[in-house]
């Protein structure tokens, strides 16, 4: 009878491999767009304005002070 234990570790080892490969790739392609989401979240607890950037993960949070004079200089 064969020993299959180290055949087994090397599939596992394959299979964790694709996966992370595979989560890595994810958060690369949609990490722009989960950072964006992030900041939102974090504009809405602060009370802040969230203000969106010219690409994902651009976006940043401003007073609303900071808001308003940015409203004004971009109608002028």
């Amino acid at each position: 009878m064969r020993d299959n234990k180290g055949q087994a570790l090397v599939e596992y080892v394959l299979i964790i491999a694709i996966i992370s490969v595979i989560t890595v790739s994810i958060v690369s392609y949609f990490g722009g767009y989960l950072k964006d989401k992030i900041t939102k979240t974090s504009c809405d607890l602060m009370s802040k304005v969230y203000v969106e950037g010219k690409s994902p993960g651009e976006a940043q949070c401003i007073t609303k002070d900071e808001y308003e004079k940015l409203q004004k200089e971009g109608s002028k």
